[in-house]
């Protein structure tokens, strides 16, 4: 384990992961971190996407014209 906490050409959350997964779970147990971690980056995504339609302007109004145009 010491030889990959030193590799540099890994991010600080792929070595977080490696740690992690160095002890042995049960599939459920990593089940749950699986959808943790999709739930995590989808509410960043989602967080992101709200913060850039405020910043527009936009709505679901403006979503349908866009939609709705030939």
């Amino acid at each position: 384990m010491q030889n990959i906490v030193e590799n540099k050409n890994l991010s600080n959350i792929q070595l977080e992961l490696l740690k992690l997964y160095s002890t042995d779970i049960k599939d459920s147990e990593l089940l749950d971190i699986k959808e943790y971690l999709a739930k995590y980056f989808a509410n960043k995504a989602i967080n992101l996407a709200d913060s850039i339609w405020e910043e527009k302007g936009l709505d679901n109004s403006k979503m349908d014209d866009w939609l709705n145009e030939e």
